[in-house]
Order: structure tokens, then C-alpha cells, then sequence
């Protein structure tokens, strides 16, 4: 089997780092980049054998591109603090890079956990991520959020999903809700992207009622609509903070 390095980027992530990295100690190599943790994150990383450097916070995009340049596996596993690698994937990824594949990277679906529960639907579920990825062919592309793997080649699917224990509360949704929607307008701006009033009016309700009925997000209950409702505001924020950055800006 090839060589696997596992990267991984924290700050302050004292809850999540020990499961995470229990999880993938069956790898060749780990590597976490931390921002400077205050809460004992780089003490636990390192207590459990992960070869730990710190940075300060370049960005996600950065800080995870940093990461895997550290590593010296020609294959690259990359997980955030939060997420876990089950035995049947574990299981999966070793089948996989015993094989003479063509494919330079791997989808991988995630199952993603809301204030404890399993989202099935609305788009949470499978929430393929392209995770696993020859060095020499990939890289975090240049994104503020939601940033992603591209690589050069071809890429197949995995079956078994990751675990991605994202949320704990609401208050920490919609704080990481508002946050993510300033930088996402951002990038929208760096893009030189200009929203008209029918992003600002079409988008958001088209957003939940995509989530909502055609994402089958009613399935998950009280938990779906309320996703599909957050997203519409997320949204609605983007657009607007797009719109009007001054209104972003604290003192105005």
C-alpha cells in the first residue's frame, strides 16, 4: 500500500482533536498545522503522536495548502478537526491504494451531524469531498470559505462516508453562519461578481424551497426546516453584505 500523510489544520479545537486524530492513527504520518491553539490543542496533538507545527492564521485555504507541503506521503488524506475517518472507510482507502488506479484523487461522502443528529437530506447527505489526493496532483484551490481540493487527473467516488460532527448548538452555527457569509461575499467581490436586487429578492427563497422540498429537507423533521430557513438568511446576508460592504463594517 502506498504511503498515506494525514493533514489537518486547528485553532482551538481541544474538543474535536483527540477523536479525530484517534481515528486515522492507522496512517503512515500525521500533520497538524495549528494556529497558535490557547486551549491545548497543540499539547494533545502532540500526546498523541502527530507531528505538529504552528503557524499563525494565513486563511484556510493557506493553512491547509501548508499542511500538506509539510507532508512526505505521495498520497494526502486531509480532514478537518471535526470530522473522523470510520473503520470501514479506513477499511476502504487501504483497498483502494492497493489498486493500480488511474484516478489522482478520490471523492469521499460525509455524513454530517447537526446538534447531535444525523442530516439525512437538504443536501447534507452524501456531501461529497474530494479529500484523498496524489501530492504531486492536487491542491486547496485559492477560495476565503468552502474551500476544495482540485487536482490534475481523474477522480473516482468512494463509498464509505467520513463522520463530520459540525455544530454543536445553534449559537455556533449562526455565529460561523454570519462570519462565513462576510467571506463569501468577499470572495464573491474578489471575483468582481456585482448582485443585482434579484439575488438579493429570488435567491434566498429559492434557497430554502431547493433545501426544503426538492433536497427533501422536510424529511429531517423540525432539524430540516430549520437548515433550509438558516440558508436562505445566509443567503440573503451574502448578497447584501455583497451589495453593501459598509453595512458590514463596524461603526456604521
Amino acid at each position: 500500500m502506498a504511503h498515506i500523510s494525514v493533514t489537518i489544520i486547528s485553532m482551538n479545537e481541544a474538543k474535536n482533536i483527540g477523536p479525530c486524530l484517534k481515528s486515522v492513527n492507522w496512517a503512515d504520518e500525521i500533520i497538524v498545522v495549528d494556529g497558535f491553539s490557547t486551549d491545548g490543542t497543540d499539547r494533545m496533538a502532540r500526546d498523541l503522536g502527530a507531528c505538529l507545527f504552528q503557524e499563525p492564521w494565513k486563511g484556510f485555504t493557506e493553512q491547509k495548502n501548508s499542511a500538506v507541503q509539510k507532508a512526505r506521503g505521495p498520497w494526502i488524506l486531509s480532514l478537518d478537526a471535526d470530522e473522523r475517518v470510520t473503520e470501514p472507510l479506513r477499511d476502504e482507502i487501504r483497498d483502494v491504494l492497493k489498486q493500480d488506479s488511474r484516478c489522482q484523487g478520490y471523492l469521499i461522502p460525509r455524513r454530517n451531524f447537526f446538534c447531535g443528529r444525523f442530516i439525512r437530506h437538504g443536501g447534507w447527505y452524501p456531501d461529497l469531498n474530494l479529500r484523498l489526493f496524489l501530492k504531486e496532483s492536487g491542491r486547496f484551490e485559492d477560495r476565503l470559505v468552502h474551500e476544495r481540493v482540485v487536482v490534475n487527473g481523474a477522480v473516482g467516488r468512494l463509498h464509505n462516508p467520513m463522520e463530520h460532527y459540525t455544530y454543536d448548538t445553534i449559537d455556533d452555527y449562526l455565529e460561523r453562519l454570519k462570519r462565513y457569509s462576510t467571506l463569501a461575499a468577499q470572495q464573491l467581490a474578489q471575483k468582481g461578481r456585482r448582485p443585482g436586487w434579484r439575488h438579493v429578492v429570488f435567491r434566498p427563497p429559492f434557497t430554502f424551497l431547493k433545501m426544503y422540498l426538492l433536497q427533501l429537507g422536510f424529511l429531517d423533521g423540525l432539524a430540516g426546516f430549520f437548515l433550509a430557513y438558516s440558508y436562505a438568511y445566509y443567503t440573503l446576508l451574502k448578497y447584501v453584505k455583497l451589495r453593501r460592504p459598509d453595512w458590514d463594517r463596524k461603526g456604521r
